[in-house]
């Protein structure tokens, strides 16, 4: 078989020239996650040329100051810096205050940058904030005459929100208002970093590249779909956000949905960011309203004080910042249904929980069993049906279970698993999340990114499971409480376990 590979290839050649402008950069996001992964771009050579990086808070220190910062912070890890001084010299920071004078001044500067640095006005705005600035610093960014593209003072501009978008369907509709207001849909790039991981792309095209698989995906052959997002950690500094969000909020409207759609979309008429996102919509809309007066499921949980690899752990209620008798779930499972042709009557586990006994992301298509008991006579009922999973943590890789003869004279079956690992197989080819969603943002490629009809979908699948279940107080839906480094609530084991082999 042709070994050769079919790429799209997109280098820092093809990219225009442009300013990042970086809203709350001297916050813990920046530090960790946005600067190292512009510095993973550089040293690769996936930065335009050329660019410059401005850091904006209302922290008042200067270019060395915010340099030499991420510097000492950078040295304590095992961040390859040989060259950083090179990277920083496009390093800049502008403090500000959230008020138009400021950013009328903000805006004087980075123009006069454009013409230090012959950026040609592109400028991409990453608002690393907390969201209740999300409005007032795109209403500050638009006022400001930034968000004017393509007239003689500038070139393009972008503006990246970070999740969550909203709290509620009516909250997402006014950000998006808001937004519209001086930015254009195309101008608008709302993050979810779990698309950006390789593994998750790469479920289009293992389904619509590979014949193999198309033909079986659907409620003929697949018996239910699996979406888990586990993690270990429990809410730690982020309680205050917490507190206000939950699990449901916090992970299934956003990471979840976007898998569950991507599982369950029907193919696009061409590989386009549009396209795509059309199909991902319809998935969406086809979702069966939830209501348990109907039938639907759902379990909710919060962990209590329990312990894993034989450290004790605090429950939720007493992590600082968390209200003694609090009744937001850390931990949810919902079944739901797409109602299409394609999915009728085909169970969507989607799960996910903090102070679990791992971190663990993965999709599981289980298919269903072989429609004869060919082996019956000699195997008895236990046959296992085929099993795929794509994996994005703790490995990103795609992992089909079938099953064997084992050596012998006495037939006997074995489930064996064929594994494809990109770490395995593109050592060092990966760009970081953080780094991806930026490429294509720099590129203007909406592909990874959430468009304002299926965020406000989302809102209006996930706002009546909120009102009848987050705040616990439907007779049906109670909070079950389980201790950390369990697999969640004594309801949800089953489920579980089913998903992940444990």
């Amino acid at each position: 078989m042709p070994s050769h590979q079919i790429c799209d290839l997109r280098t820092a050649d093809v990219l225009e020239p442009c300013t990042i402008v970086i809203f709350g950069a001297s916050g813990d996001l920046t530090s960790r996650k946005l600067i190292p992964a512009l510095y993973s771009m550089f040293i690769q050579g996936r930065m335009p040329t050329p660019f410059t990086i401005v850091g904006c808070s209302r922290t008042n220190m200067n270019d060395e100051v915010f340099r030499e910062k991420l510097l000492a912070g950078y040295q304590k890890t095992e961040m390859d810096l040989t060259r950083w001084h090179e990277f920083a010299a496009d390093l800049h920071y502008r403090p500000i205050t959230y008020d138009a004078a400021s950013f009328q001044q903000l805006a004087g500067y980075l123009r006069q940058l454009d013409q230090e640095t012959q950026t040609k006005g592109n400028r991409i705005f990453d608002l690393s904030v907390p969201p209740r600035l999300y409005s007032i610093i795109a209403t500050l960014i638009g006022q400001a005459g930034l968000a004017e593209e393509h007239d003689h003072a500038n070139g393009w501009a972008r503006i990246i929100v970070e999740k969550p978008f909203g709290r509620d369907l009516q909250s997402a509709i006014e950000l998006n208002a808001t937004l519209h207001q001086y930015f254009q849909e195309e101008q608008i790039f709302r993050i979810d970093h779990y698309l950006a991981k390789e593994t998750v792309q790469n479920t289009l095209i293992f389904r619509f590249a590979n014949s193999i698989f198309e033909p079986l995906w659907n409620r003929n052959h697949i018996d239910f779909v699996g979406v888990v997002a586990a993690e270990e950690l429990g809410v730690g500094s982020r309680a205050g956000y917490y507190e206000t969000s939950g699990v449901l909020r916090d992970m299934f409207q956003n990471h979840l949905m976007q898998l569950l759609v991507l599982t369950a979309m029907e193919p696009p008429w061409n590989f386009t960011a549009d396209a795509v996102q059309d199909e991902k919509a319809k998935v969406i809309r086809s979702l069966r309203q939830f209501s348990s007066k109907q039938g639907s499921r759902i379990c909710l949980g919060q962990y209590s004080a329990g312990s894993n690899h034989g450290e004790p752990l605090i429950g939720y209620r007493s992590e600082q910042g968390v209200k003694p008798d609090s009744l937001t779930p850390t931990f949810a499972l919902m079944e739901v249904y797409i109602d299409n042709w394609r999915w009728h009557n085909v169970p969507f586990y989607l799960i996910s929980g903090k102070r679990l006994p791992r971190k663990e992301t993965k999709i599981v298509i289980q298919f269903k069993e072989v429609p004869t008991r060919l082996f019956r006579e000699v195997l008895g009922e236990t046959i296992h049906a085929n099993r795929l999973v794509i994996e994005t943590y703790p490995d990103e890789a795609i992992r089909l279970t079938f099953l064997t003869k084992t050596p012998g004279t006495s037939i006997c079956l074995r489930p064996m698993t064929m594994d494809f690992a990109y770490r395995e197989h593109y050592k060092g080819a990966t760009l970081d999340a953080y780094a991806r969603v930026l490429l294509d943002c720099m590129e203007g490629d909406h592909m990874l990114f959430w468009r304002e009809d299926g965020i406000e979908l989302s809102w209006a699948f996930l706002d009546p499971v909120l009102r009848e279940c987050e705040e616990c107080r439907s007779h049906d839906q109670h909070l079950h409480f389980y201790p950390a480094g369990t697999w969640g609530p004594e309801p949800a084991r089953k489920t579980v376990g089913m998903l992940l082999d444990d």
